[in-house]
This record gives C-alpha cells, structure tokens and sequence, in this order.
C-alpha cells in the first residue's frame, strides 16, 4: 500500500489540475507496476516534493540501493532522463539513473543521501519558486550562519560550473523559446502590478533580458539548481564526500539563467551580491557579470509572468529585492 502524502496532492491539484488528479489516482498503481517490473522492494518512507513521489528502494538482483522517482510528465519534466544521462556521460556530477519508462516517465535512480541535503549547512531550505523559506529578510544576521550559507554557495557554484560546462543535447525546450513567450506577456505583467515602483523595477528587468535575448545559449541548465536538490553521495556507491545534483527541469540556454534559484533560496538581502560574485566567478563569467545580470532578472520576469496568471498583483519580495540589489550596482562592462 502506497500512502500518497496529502502535500502532494494538494500541490498537485492545485497547480496540474485534471492532469494533477488523474496522476495522483494513478500513483498507488504505477508505483506496485514499477516495483514489480524492475524488482524492486521498498526501503523506508515515501519522499516527495511539488512534482513527484520518490519510494527508497532495493533492487533485489544485486541489493543495490536506489529511488524510484514518479512524476507527472510535462515540459519541465520530460528532459530529465536526457539530462541526467548526458552529465552522466561527461562525469558532470549528476544522479545516475538506473532505469526509464518513456510512456509514465517514471525513473529509477542512484539513490544518494536523503539525510544530507547541501541545505542542513545551513539549517534550512526550500524551493526555488518560493519566497525564500529559512531566510533572513534583513536586519541583523549571526556571522556563523553568513560563514555556513557562503560554503554552501561556494559548493553549489561547483556544482554548477561542472553542469554547465555540458552541452546540451538536441530536443530539448530551449531558453530562446522563453524568452520570447516572456517578453510577449511583459507589457500586460507590467501593467498589472498595482505598486508603480514595482511596474518601473519589472521594466527594467524587461529591458535587460531584451539585450541579451538574441543570444539565449546552448549549455545544458538544471534551471531549479538550490541547496535542497543537492546531496550528498553514499559511500556504497562510490560517491562518498561528493556532492551530486538532482530534479532538474533542464533546458537548453545561457548559464547566466541559473543563478537564481541559489540568490533566492535561503535568502538574505545582504548577500545577494556576494552569492551572485560567488556564482559568476565559478562559472568563470567574472568578465561578463551584466550578461549574467541580464539573465538573472529574466529569472524575475518569469516568476513575475507566473504570478500575474495565477492572479497575483504584486511581485514577491525577495524577488524584487533581488531586482533591485542586481540593477543597483555597477558592473565591469555596464554603465
């Protein structure tokens, strides 16, 4: 028996709809179908996070631990087992994956230290969407948490530079293709902030994407690269003091596009631009931070784009924060 946690399939109605409900009945079935064709059995409690339920498992061929992961397949999702094999194959420092189901999307993964979570540096976590849970919003910070949250930043930037430094393959969604379904919505978005400041501040960062939109990239990104979707690597697998990236919703594009959710996630307005210096410098775009800049206020567009459809008249704050730490300072090359 399968118990599908109710967090899930709040996410899941909320956010998927028909499609939400229709995979949250199938869950109990697909999960006996997959245990059952790869031989698997369960070992310990059902993870999950916004999009998919993942099962411990043991393949009982070899004993070798692993995670089934189940997930509704869309466009974020759908590249996942491409991605994951091409940084496989480049030694990138990505979780292996097992097995594949095209038709369900179901996946079969290295399983990888649940317990270890790049985020436990630091005591907190959460997604890169949100509004930057376990952060600290202003005012004083303890000067050992700012210490933990900058090793942390300077591992994921690791991670990251090896990622990136990947090209990405044929048939992937491609940041050309968002950005130029951003920029079509960006004069309603605008228009429909209710603060003026808000409307000038997401204007700006509209101006900034369209400079650098002509030349959106080909590097294979993670997109959803924050401190929970990095692990630590199990010792029985070889990976012992490693850390490996996971739940990518890839697509094809410029690096500069995935800082964001490691500026947002954990926040602290105070270190927005060290985290950015810290990032660029690891992917070695210390001479091209306004591009970078440029894209990362893309990265606010877009969750603006999101928020306005689902209803929302305001931008997040820490997203705006972020707006306004990034457009208030000067950088090599940018007036």
């Amino acid at each position: 028996m399968i118990d599908i946690p109710d967090e899930l399939i709040a996410t899941q109605y909320a956010y998927n709809g028909a499609a939400g409900r229709a995979f949250v009945a199938a869950l109990p079935g697909l999960a006996g179908r997959f245990l059952e064709e790869w031989g698997l059995r369960r070992d310990g409690a059902a993870m999950y996070g916004m999009c998919a339920l993942v099962l411990p498992v043991v393949r009982e061929a070899d004993g070798v631990p692993a995670a089934l992961k189940l997930q509704l397949v869309d466009e974020e999702t759908v590249g996942e087992p491409v991605a994951l094999r091409a940084w496989g194959a480049a030694g990138a420092g990505a979780v292996g994956v097992l097995g594949h189901d095209p038709g369900t999307g179901a996946l079969l993964l290295e399983r990888l230290d649940e317990r270890r979570p790049l985020s436990g540096m630091v005591g907190g976590g959460g997604d890169a969407g949100g509004g930057g849970a376990g952060g600290v919003p202003g005012g004083s910070r303890l000067e050992g948490d700012v210490a933990d949250a900058r090793r942390a930043v300077t591992v994921l930037g690791g991670v990251l530079a090896r990622l990136a430094a990947v090209p990405a393959p044929e048939g992937l969604r491609t940041l050309g293709d968002a950005v130029e379904r951003m920029l079509a919505a960006a004069p309603g978005v605008v228009e429909r902030l209710v603060d003026e400041q808000e409307r000038r501040l997401l204007a700006d960062c509209v101006a900034a994407v369209r400079e650098v939109a002509g030349e959106p990239g080909d590097r294979l990104l993670h997109w959803d690269l924050h401190y929970d979707n990095i692990l630590a690597g199990r010792a029985d697998a070889g990976r012992a003091g490693e850390w490996v990236a996971l739940d990518p919703k890839p697509l094809a594009g410029d690096p500069g596009f995935e800082l964001f959710p490691a500026l947002d996630n954990l926040f602290d307005a105070g270190e927005v631009v060290w985290r950015f210096d810290a990032l660029t410098e690891a992917l070695g775009l210390e001479r091209d931070r306004g591009r970078a800049r440029a894209w990362t206020l893309g990265r606010v567009l877009q969750n603006a784009v999101w928020a306005v459809a689902g209803g929302k008249r305001e931008l997040a704050p820490d997203h705006a924060e972020i707006a306004r730490r990034l457009l208030g300072r000067r950088l090599l090359g940018v007036g």
